[in-house]
């Protein structure tokens, strides 16, 4: 699977849950990265939002998130990030497509 594909799959994942993690006008700090780590570690994928009072950009947050927390980011859209760990992006990465053929 590509990781183009690995990204369709996580989103399809990733439709049905909500944000668990907010990041507000405290901003990014330790606890933000703990409470990503602990929800990854349980879950693998997460949403994480960035309410309007907090004075971070999403992008700026997501990165700084994924640079303390080592995740990898999905897909960013409007305030919301999706969040999931590295070995379920690497599994999902290397998977082999296998056709229905064999029937």
């Amino acid at each position: 699977m590509s990781e183009k594909d690995a990204k369709k799959e996580l989103m399809r994942r990733a439709n049905d849950i909500s944000p668990t993690v907010r990041v507000g006008k405290d901003g990014l700090d330790q606890g933000v990265f703990d409470e990503v780590t602990a929800q990854l570690k349980k879950n693998r994928l997460i949403k994480a939002k960035v309410l309007s009072n907090s004075d971070d950009d999403v992008r700026t947050a997501a990165e700084a998130i994924a640079e303390a927390t080592g995740c990898i980011v999905v897909d960013i859209r409007g305030g919301v990030m999706v969040l999931t760990d590295k070995r379920t992006w690497t599994s999902l990465c290397q998977k082999k497509f296998r056709g229905y053929s064999d029937a």
